[in-house]
């Protein structure tokens, strides 16, 4: 629409639809094209106008290409809810598919693919063989893009017919927008099929390299995502590619920018000639420093993508650490990736340079960029030996400045640096000392606890310190509570003398009598007998030698950096997370062939799915659920309830639902019963509780934390409950996200539950994690796929397990139970009297199961075994099946 069109929106009449529907017939062409405008402007500020279907349909048959745009415009938008009518309309998109103006025949193409109805996708085909091999290249060009747009509506009917071949062939075309068109088509098939269908070859690797310099920015972009998935032969063809994309570093355009860095850094891998890898390095860095100029939302993709790039391969900016320096008015979160990125780059030999911008920056305003200072300034002392001393010195300057926040930050970052540097800087204990009356922030307060009890015997009057703690011990968060615990015994181990002596009976009688906290008691209770039966082995225990604490700046693992390195200029190199932690792919896979299985399987069945799905259900990639700020759990006590405007998770109170396990009696909980189970609903993890309240007063503002668990499970935001009132109950569904607070040590089932409410104190109780709600929606196999896993995998990844009180009655019941809890059936074979069954299961990070379950039908008895990268999850996996089978209707 031109410029002019605004009066079409601004309408306020009653009855327009009977209006719009007689111009829609009129007679005279302007009085139709003004009535199709208005239909639009309705149909784009969300009116009903559908009912105006077969009336705007009439309007197709003309030959003024505006009016044309508006009405395909119209179709595409309710051809779904009309699918019968818009059959009519084939006829005319197959004679403007033939038609002599170019535009209009990709135009027809272009809107048939839109449209997606079964119906009109049989009369598709013929139009788009003929677009394919058009002599005009914007019509080749649209109808590529035609062919990925079928393949996500019919798979099956664009291998049949043969669009695949045509696509491929097109990659060959002698214009570069027609081959970066055919590209991303190939590359999103390719991606919604597990079956190879876009493999670059050496032939194909030249037709790309040419168009690529000819080709628009977007194309430029296709292309080089493409090329970044080529495994070059050997160090001279990963040479040659590299000089040839080299140019695009010098690109006008962001994307095209990172691609290419994308592409060269993945055939760096293949280079072994140090000169040549120097040389690109150098080559590198004026873009991504470039990247630094544009505005506050592209600096920050740029950061987030640098971040990367330095962890592999820091070299690239280790001059040009100047440029990361923050400007007055950058915003806060360039602020804080600039931060990061320094201390990585920080080096001995421009530490100096850093020092001084990290001091500065803790004199600004914004407290928490301040605090990130700080702690950056403490960052940099534990990952530079020679350069420790000046940090301390840098840090007892800010302690001086008596600021509140700085000074507590400083002593959390000493704590560090003494961990990293033993016996080295514990002369400065005494200026820390003169601060101990202004903390009051948990983890200050625990950390300087740490400091006195760990260096008792250096500080004269450690027992006073720690006693001026003990005065509001019962008051103070977790966190502080268990350092106060360990600090005293250690004062006593090292100076048992009386003061210590009547300080250890007050702390322990406090975290064992007075407290309700589990983690504190244990603790307390270990102590105790420690100290009682043995104070050598006591001593043993507590004043062990601590592992010193190494450099956090690279802090991702080498494996998720490679797949981060490979996704750059994606939403995943943002989020530094892996894409299928928040994109989920169903791939369509028709299985036939018949193939040997472990043992001699025989037989095969037919998967029938095709879809992309994102988590949650969007059609396309959405963010992931941010999830609240996790610390420790014992800090729960310290929550307050912030501004979670942008987090708020509704409540689903259905008025029945099945019975959830009580995980807190009313007994323990003053009356207040909370049940709950971790369950998977449409592919999300959800933590079902019901609170009931049996108190005589309302309760509100509920809470919840979890701990630390083998899963890193987490809120994905504040659980939202309404006032519950006497006698009654409130059921909810709160999301859960992973990965966000995982425990050390080998797997386990135990989750580790805190609500509070405004009424009552901290509720702690244990629930158990099953691995059932883990298992994800996709993690059926291929026959071929599952048969070479398996082969792939060494025999010490495989675990049994006998589970005698389960009976299986029927196979084709409990092969059905299973694929409800997603562990997929592949195969089964007859071994002697007994039914040998295979399954495939799969859990977040891509981790796949193999599973093989043996029985005699109607006789008591299972045995189990699985094959998978981490055999160390087998016990989980058996916990949860036993429980699965066991609960059998």
């Amino acid at each position: 629409m031109s410029g002019h069109d605004s009066k079409y929106f601004s309408t306020t009449k009653k009855g327009e639809i009977p209006e719009l529907k007689e111009e829609l017939n009129s007679q005279y062409k302007d009085k139709r094209k003004d009535a199709v405008k208005k239909v639009i402007a309705a149909m784009t500020v969300g009116k009903d106008v559908s009912s105006l279907f077969t009336d705007v349909l009439n309007c197709m048959q003309t030959e003024n290409l505006e009016l044309k745009k508006l009405v395909y415009l119209y179709l595409i938008n309710y051809a779904k809810s009309q699918p019968d009518l818009a059959i009519l309309a084939v006829n005319t998109f197959v004679k403007d598919s033939q038609d002599p103006n170019p535009l209009i025949r990709a135009l027809a193409v272009r809107t048939m693919g839109c449209i997606r109805v079964d119906k009109i996708t049989e009369y598709l085909c013929d139009p788009l063989q003929r677009c394919l091999k058009d002599d005009d290249p914007y019509v080749r060009k649209t109808a590529a893009i035609c062919v990925a747009k079928l393949y996500d509506i019919n798979a099956e009917l664009v291998e049949d017919r043969g669009f695949l071949e045509a696509l491929k062939e097109l990659i060959s075309d002698n214009n570069p927008m027609v081959v970066a068109n055919a590209v991303a088509a190939l590359a999103e098939i390719q991606d919604n099929s597990s079956k190879p269908i876009f493999d670059i070859t050496t032939i194909t690797l030249t037709k790309l390299l040419t168009a690529l310099n000819e080709c628009t920015e977007w194309g430029q972009v296709f292309i080089l995502d493409a090329l970044s998935k080529y495994k070059a032969a050997d160090a001279r063809e990963a040479e040659n590619i590299v000089e040839r994309v080299t140019p695009r570093l010098q690109h006008a355009n962001c994307a095209v920018v990172l691609s290419a860095v994308k592409m060269i850094l993945q055939q760096m891998e293949l280079i072994s000639s140090p000169d040549v890898i120097r040389n690109l390095c150098k080559k590198m860095a004026p873009p991504l420093v470039t990247l630094l100029s544009a505005e506050p939302e592209i600096q920050y993709v740029a950061l987030r993508n640098i971040n990367l790039i330095v962890q592999r391969r820091p070299t690239i900016l280790a001059h040009e650490i100047k440029v990361f320096f923050c400007k007055y008015n950058d915003p806060i979160y360039v602020k804080m990736e600039k931060l990061e990125i320094m201390i990585k780059l920080a080096s001995d030999r421009n530490i100096d340079q850093v020092l001084l911008e990290f001091k500065e920056y803790a004199t600004e305003v914004d407290v928490e960029f301040v605090r990130k200072a700080v702690r950056a300034i403490g960052r940099c002392a534990i990952k530079l030996e020679r350069a420790a001393e000046r940090c301390i010195s840098v840090l007892l300057e800010l302690i001086k400045i008596k600021v509140n926040y700085v000074v507590q930050e400083a002593i959390i970052v000493i704590k560090d640096i003494f961990r990293r540097y033993p016996n080295t800087y514990e002369s400065i204990i005494a200026t820390l000392c003169e601060s101990l009356d202004t903390l009051d922030e948990p983890e200050a307060k625990a950390s300087m606890i740490w400091i006195i009890g760990e260096y008792a015997e250096r500080i004269d009057n450690a027992d006073e310190l720690l006693e001026s703690f003990l005065e509001t011990f019962p008051e103070e968060p977790a966190q502080v509570q268990l350092q106060l615990l360990t600090a005293t015994v250690k004062l006593f181990l090292k100076k048992p003398t009386e003061g210590p002596q009547q300080m250890i009976q007050v702390v322990l009688n406090n975290a064992t009598v007075e407290t309700d906290n589990p983690d504190l008691r244990d603790r307390a209770y270990i102590y105790w007998r420690l100290l009682s039966t043995d104070p050598e082995a006591a001593k043993d225990v507590v004043l062990a030698e601590k592992p010193v604490i190494s450099d956090d700046s690279n802090q991702l693992d080498s494996s998720l950096l490679d797949e981060l390195l490979a996704n750059i200029a994606t939403l995943s190199s943002v989020y530094h997370k892996p894409p299928e932690t928040f994109i989920t792919r169903v791939r369509t896979v028709q299985k036939t062939e018949e193939e040997e299985f472990p043992e001699g399987i025989e037989g095969g069945y037919t998967e029938t799915s095709s879809s992309l799905v994102v988590d949650g259900g969007a059609s396309l990639p959405q963010p992931p659920p941010a999830a609240a700020p996790v610390p420790d759990l014992l800090d729960l006590m310290g929550l307050d309830g912030g501004d979670d405007s942008n987090a708020i998770v509704p409540v689903d109170q259905p008025a029945a639902g099945p019975p959830l396990p009580v995980v807190l009696p009313a007994s323990s909980g003053q009356g207040l019963e909370i049940s709950g189970q971790l369950v998977r609903k449409d592919g999300q993890i959800f933590y079902s509780l019901n609170l009931e309240n049996n108190t005589n007063i309302p309760l509100d503002g509920f809470m919840i934390q979890f701990n630390k668990n083998t899963f890193g499970l987490a809120a994905g935001g504040p659980l939202q409950v309404p006032q519950v009132q006497p006698g009654t109950s409130a059921r909810t569904l709160l999301p859960m996200v992973l990965f966000q607070n995982i425990a050390p040590g080998p797997p386990n089932s135990i989750l580790q539950v805190a609500v509070k409410n405004n009424q009552q104190p901290v509720w702690y109780f244990s629930d158990r994690l099953s691995l059932l709600v883990l298992f994800m929606e996709d993690g059926r196999m291929e026959r071929s796929a599952f048969l070479e896993t398996w082969k792939s995998l060494p025999d010490s990844n495989e675990v049994s397990k006998e589970i005698p009180g389960i009976t299986i009655n029927n196979v084709d019941s409990t092969i059905e139970q299973l694929a409800s809890s997603n562990m997929f059936f592949i195969a089964k074979r007859k071994n002697a009297n007994q039914e040998v069954l295979y399954l495939s299961a799969k859990i977040p990070k891509g981790i796949p199961f193999l599973i093989e379950l043996t029985a005699v039908i109607g006789v008591p008895g299972l045995k189990c075994a699985i094959k998978s990268p981490t055999p160390e999850m087998g016990p989980l996996f058996f916990e949860a099946l036993e429980t699965l089978l066991s609960h059998r209707g």
